[in-house]
């Protein structure tokens, strides 16, 4: 009975927030307010999706809503700062780290999902600065390259590995 109504009330507070952040988005939409102008785009309508997991996360003591969470908050920012800012990567390593962000934060309040927090940092790492490690190397491009050619092969093997080895 009390888990039912915890429950309810984080649905209902996922929903509040939902509901106000939609409504204030096409509020400032159909008033075409200058000052919010560049910001009534549809990577908001992700971050508001996020803020709402979010919230429910941590406030509901939902902690699994947490991942998305990071995941929509993130992505909504990146979409909107990739094109105004030139030091912000465009690659795929940064919606890894954002990834990792969520897993990690939501291992803190569960104690599930470090593996997969690392395991995405290190890619999104290696994806981030790739090509600076590339450069600095330089004499070692060769056998970088060999083996960033056949990486894909051993993420499969050890993928496979991983699901079909016995605890």
């Amino acid at each position: 009975m009390v888990e039912s109504r915890i429950y309810m009330k984080n649905q209902k507070v996922f929903a509040g927030i939902i509901l106000l952040g939609f409504g204030f988005y096409f509020y400032l939409s159909q008033n075409h307010l200058e000052l919010f102008k560049e910001y009534i785009t549809w990577p908001s309508l992700f971050i508001i999706v996020g803020i709402a997991f979010l919230v429910q996360g941590y406030s509901g003591k939902n902690y699994e809503a947490i991942l998305p969470g990071v995941i929509f908050t993130g992505f909504g920012l990146h979409f909107h700062v990739v094109h105004k800012l030139s030091i912000w990567p465009n690659n795929m390593g940064i919606f890894l780290l954002i990834i990792s962000l969520g897993f990690l934060l939501q291992y803190q309040k569960t104690r599930n999902g470090l593996f997969q927090g690392m395991l995405f940092l290190i890619i999104s790492i290696i994806l981030l600065f790739y090509d600076k490690v590339i450069g600095t190397l330089g004499l070692l491009q060769n056998r970088v390259n060999t083996i960033w050619k056949y990486s894909p092969v051993a993420l499969i093997v050890i993928g496979v590995i991983l699901l079909f080895k016995k605890k």
